[in-house]
């Protein structure tokens, strides 16, 4: 098998080579004096040290398309990053040559990226005797997540890298990823690959792209061009294939997958721009004035649902998904099916001719299922619902029609109850809850009279306009225990979560601060948990380490928002809600 190597000079400061440090004792997985964002799950440097990085430090990896590309930008990174730490690691630079060389080693050269590749890896730094650093991997996807560990170890200008070092790292969870809604607000496809980017640099693996709702359908598809065209909300804010080819190709690149989301039979009202016979109740107010909460026509302004009686439906659903598949390569397909409302097919007269003869609207439902389901399985795709589509208490289907081994179900509602309620079913799970993991909450509510903010000074503001307030703090979101309740065996079916920005308030001017570092808490704690080798949860100890991996994002072009004022680094423990024992 063919090597790369990779080289890129520097110049060395002769000046550099006196930098005068104390010495420490031996440090445990929990404390060390390099941050590593997320914890690796092993992690042993009995005497820590540090050596320096040559001025013509190499990478050598097996060729792959897409790690050696991976490999490239890393060695570029670490030689010209030269991030200064907010306090500079205590450690002893020793005397031994600089480190050569970062020799990978690559056990199947052959898997691709998808749902439940080995992402484990193994690296190791030596602090004299060789000037060879190892990292082996089972995959391509598992050395990239190596290299990411191996950059947050190198620092300072010249480059130093941490030696000394055995990482031994696999994650908790193989589904981490990140929803971004680019319906209600568009993202320009540059924010859309600065998102992947942090993704990757969090160890987190799954963009799920949430592309159109009722509000604007932006996706350019060659068999149905005039839904974007109509549905979009300009020229300028639609993705072309080509755009999505660069988003697929860029999430290669980072071993990150791209998960698309077209979400129906509801949250569809875009849709009716080019074929308003297909959707049910398109520009309806949706809220009736004096109507009762049950009889709204949707959950949020923006009307329309796909109606599963129109004949014409299937031949554009079947034209969507295929359209989809092509473009997005991932055997993850997500279907949507959440929040259908009663009163917006009940309106359709095609609906009320089939209520009168004693159908349901449950069973409208599970003829839309039963007509797109076996479809997206036949091209090898994974479906992937909102948790509706099983729980919901009103429009639903019967189990025997989603069979477990094509479906996964995605909860958002109750916590960990409707996680219990989807795997008592034997489904697998992805977690997504809005009591822990949507980053839009607490920004109060978008409507433009809402009476809710006209009261007399004094009244409690209640929810603030927020469906899903509070806001959801880091520290909220990493001590969330996603299979919190569940058997053993029930937790073995939770594949993992994503954290979710819906864009009613969000678009790339807010972007990076609404998602990072709170998205980050996520990523460590789906990658090695969130607590330590005691069982206590570790989020006291994770704070110095989020706000030094936050500072780091920052100066790696990610706009994450600060966690504390810098003066809580400058005077650790002080800012604890428990005074720091002094010995």
């Amino acid at each position: 098998m063919g090597y790369t190597i990779l080289s890129f000079p520097l110049p060395l400061s002769v000046v550099s080579l006196f930098i005068f440090c104390f010495s420490i004792p031996g440090i445990s997985a929990v404390r060390y004096p390099i941050n590593v964002w997320p914890k690796p799950t092993t992690f042993l440097w009995t005497h820590p040290q540090a050596i320096l990085l040559s001025p013509n430090f190499t990478i050598s990896n097996p060729y792959h398309r897409y790690l050696t590309t991976a490999a490239n930008r890393y060695l570029r990174q670490v030689l010209t990053e030269h991030h200064q730490p907010l306090f500079k690691p205590p450690l002893n630079l020793t005397s031994a040559p600089p480190l050569q060389f970062l020799i990978i080693t690559i056990t199947d050269l052959t898997s691709p990226l998808t749902h439940g590749v080995d992402e484990s890896y193994a690296l190791t730094i030596p602090s004299s005797g060789s000037t060879n650093a190892t990292l082996s991997a089972h995959t391509a996807w598992g050395a990239m997540r190596g290299l990411e560990t191996f950059s947050q170890l190198v620092y300072s200008k010249p480059a130093i890298v941490a030696s000394g070092l055995y990482i031994s790292d696999v994650p908790l969870f193989m589904h981490r990823g990140i929803v971004l809604d680019t319906s209600r607000n568009y993202y320009p496809v540059e924010d859309l690959l600065r998102l992947v980017k942090a993704v990757s640099m969090n160890k987190l693996n799954v963009f799920h792209w949430h592309i159109t709702d009722s509000h604007s359908f932006p996706l350019v598809l060659p068999s149905e061009p005039e839904l974007a065209e109509k549905g979009a909300y300009g020229e300028e804010m639609k993705y072309t294939a080509d755009d999505v080819n660069r988003v697929v190709e860029f999430g290669m690149e980072y071993g990150v997958r791209i998960v698309p989301e077209i979400d129906m039979p509801a949250h569809t009202g875009s849709w009716a721009e080019a074929h308003p016979e297909i959707v049910t109740c398109a520009n309806m107010f949706w809220w009736p004035a004096e109507a009762k909460w049950a009889d709204r026509f949707a959950s949020e302004p923006g009307t329309g649902q796909l109606n599963p009686l129109s004949p014409k439906i299937y031949e554009v659903v079947k034209n969507v998904v295929k359209d989809v598949a092509t473009m997005f390569p991932d055997s993850f397909y997500h279907a949507g099916g959440d929040e259908i409302i009663p009163n917006c097919w009940k309106v359709d007269p095609s609906v009320q001719t089939f209520l009168s003869m004693n159908g349901t609207l449950s069973q409208i439902l599970e003829m839309f299922v039963n007509s797109t389901l076996p479809y997206i399985t036949s091209l090898n795709r994974t479906v992937v619902y909102w948790e509706d589509v099983l729980l919901d208490p009103i429009i639903k289907v019967s189990p025997s029609i989603l069979p477990p081994e094509n479906v996964i179900l995605q909860t958002w509602n109750k916590g960990p109850n409707n996680t219990k309620r989807v795997v008592a079913s034997g489904y697998r799970v992805i977690v997504s809850s809005s009591d822990f993991y949507y980053l839009d909450c607490g920004h109060g509510g978008f409507l433009g009279n809402d009476s809710q903010y006209d009261q007399p000074p004094g009244t409690d503001p209640g929810n603030g306009g927020s469906w899903c307030e509070p806001f959801k703090t880091w520290q909220t979101i990493y001590n969330y225990d996603i299979t919190y309740g569940l058997s053993e065996t029930e937790s073995k079916l939770v594949l993992g979560g994503e954290v979710a920005l819906w864009s009613e308030q969000a678009d790339s001017t807010v972007m990076d601060s609404r998602i990072w570092p709170r998205a980050s808490a996520m990523g460590e704690a789906l990658w090695s948990g969130n607590r330590d080798e005691t069982g206590k949860k570790r989020y006291a100890e994770a704070t110095n380490r989020l706000n030094e991996w936050r500072y780091r994002m920052v100066s790696r072009g990610i706009g994450a928002e600060p966690i504390q004022p810098l003066w809580c680094m400058k005077n650790p423990g002080m800012c604890n809600t428990v005074q720091p024992f002094v010995s």
